[in-house]
């Protein structure tokens, strides 16, 4: 009779001993805020939604342990298991982190370790299950990118500078990133033999794989070019914009009745909810037993731009309901034109409707969401990442629309408040339909699918991100492609929407 034989667990450890100095920071930069959340944080939301990880150690810098314990308790972070002072360098936080994972290991216990940089906050879940998966076969795991430099080599002569010695050729060369993935044996043995080298210092945990025990081949995983390091100043500007960026597909519900479960007895309160998207996301909720408040100037005469309006249809619903759990604001304007040729009362229209009116349900709805744990669900365009010509009002109010949301997500969390935007492909709409007329059918979304996944981000545990609607289903591939590749491919195809 064979025995069963337990699969090994697979810990990430965050590598989090950086001091921020190259940044100019005062304090660590894994610590620096980032689309309104700490790098680490980010860094620790992948790996807390990688299914291939079990648990997660956090080697930090000296110091700097109560900063990362608050953010682990206020994220709900389940999978991280402990939280440790690093060492003075590289090598020492890595020998931490292996006496770490040793304890408790029974004799002859092994486990699939990933070291990853916590300053890699944009690091895909697909590069992570590639690396689990191939430490089925390899002992030692590096993940590196080709390079698009030319890499040169270089000797100084005195006070002359630098003169080039080599130029090596750049079909073979790669980028280095991490995770770095080992078996604990192996990188364990690595260590206990380098610790016999007077000499020993390295860099990162491959190399000292590759020096010490050079009969085992190191395979290398694709990473891919948004896995950068927070390392310079730029990279803080580059990171924060990718996040802002990047879309989320949200997480379906489990069949009819956990829609029904999750609705039964709750509130909501859509403005914009005359037609179009407003009315079918009212319509879908109403359906699974919620008690659903559809406003809208053409049904009940309510105009968003109106801010005694907005007050006095939240607080009809609450009295009538005794709570908000959610509001939506699917309202809006769509005005074509060439600003220079545009009156008065056209911009002050589009600034009411499509800026002013969010910004003061969002303030008109805190008392109430904060009361439940609620959240505000707002909609930006297709076209927030780049305005176009005749588009100025609209495209700059719906980006407006994605920054509100980051904003209030950091703003609220404390009060248990999520904040997420949709942004739909160009949708079937009325509102569409007066600006272009009719259009191929099979060219737009239905608006009944940008409300099933208004639904389900309503229903999820997100905040701050803006979460795309596409044609394509957008979550088909979703395990294999980050969101910052989404987001890309968004951009692309954005250069026609509206």
């Amino acid at each position: 009779m064979s025995q069963h034989i337990a699969k090994p667990r697979t810990t990430a450890v965050i590598l989090a001993g950086g001091t921020g100095q190259r940044v100019g920071l005062s304090i660590p930069k894994q610590l620096l805020k980032i689309a309104g959340k700490a790098v680490i944080e980010h860094t620790l939301a992948t790996f807390e939604k990688a299914e291939s990880i079990d648990d997660v150690i956090v080697l930090m810098a000296q110091g700097y342990v109560p900063d990362v314990e608050r953010i682990v308790d206020r994220a709900g972070f389940t999978k991280v298991k402990k939280i440790v002072e690093g060492g003075n360098t590289r090598n020492e936080t890595t020998e931490r982190a292996i006496e770490a994972l040793g304890e408790g290991l029974a004799d002859g216990e092994d486990r699939k370790v990933l070291f990853h940089d916590a300053v890699r906050p944009l690091l895909s879940r697909r590069v992570i299950d590639d690396c689990v998966t191939a430490l089925e076969r390899y002992q030692a795991v590096d993940v590196a990118i080709p390079s698009a430099d030319t890499i040169i080599v270089t000797r100084t002569h005195g006070g002359d500078g630098e003169f080039i010695t080599e130029i090596p050729d750049r079909s073979r060369l790669r980028r280095g990133q991490t995770p770095q993935a080992f078996t604990l044996s192996t990188i364990r043995r690595a260590y206990e033999v380098a610790a016999g080298d007077p000499n020993f210092q390295a860099t990162d945990d491959c190399s000292v794989v590759l020096k010490y025990l050079p009969d085992v081949p190191i395979h290398v995983v694709a990473g891919d070019e948004y896995n950068m390091k927070v390392t310079q100043p730029v990279d803080v500007f580059i990171t924060d914009k990718l996040f802002q960026l990047a879309s989320t597909a949200a997480p379906e519900q489990k069949g009819e009745d956990a829609y029904r479960e999750l609705l039964t007895g709750r509130t909501l309160v859509v403005f914009g909810g005359s037609y179009g998207i407003g009315q079918d996301i009212a319509e879908l909720a109403q359906s699974y037993g919620a008690d659903v408040y559809a406003l809208g100037r053409s049904t009940t005469g309510t105009h968003v731009e109106n801010p005694e309006e907005v007050d006095d249809a939240l607080s009809r619903a609450y009295a009538e309901t005794g709570r908000i759990d959610y509001v939506v604001n699917t309202a809006g304007v769509l005005r074509i034109g060439r600003l220079a040729e545009t009156d008065n009362a056209t911009i002050e229209e589009a600034l009411k409707v499509n800026y002013a009116a969010p910004v003061q349900i969002a303030r008109s709805s805190y008392k109430y969401l904060a009361e439940t744990g609620g959240q505000l669900l707002l909609y930006t365009s297709s076209s927030y990442t780049r305005g176009r010509a005749e588009y100025s009002l609209y495209s700059s109010t719906k980006a407006a629309m994605v920054n509100l949301t980051q904003a209030l997500s950091d703003e609220w969390a404390g009060d248990g408040i999520r904040v997420n935007c949709v942004n739909p492909e160009r949708t079937a709409t009325p509102m569409r339909t007066k600006a272009f007329g009719q259009e191929p059918t099979d060219s737009l979304l239905s608006s009944e699918a940008v409300a099933r996944t208004s639904l389900d981000v309503l229903l999820s545990e997100l905040t701050g991100h803006v979460v795309d609607v596409r044609r394509q289903d957008p979550t088909a591939g979703a395990a294999e492609a980050s969101g910052f590749e989404q987001a890309l491919a968004s951009v692309l195809d954005r250069q026609d929407g509206v």
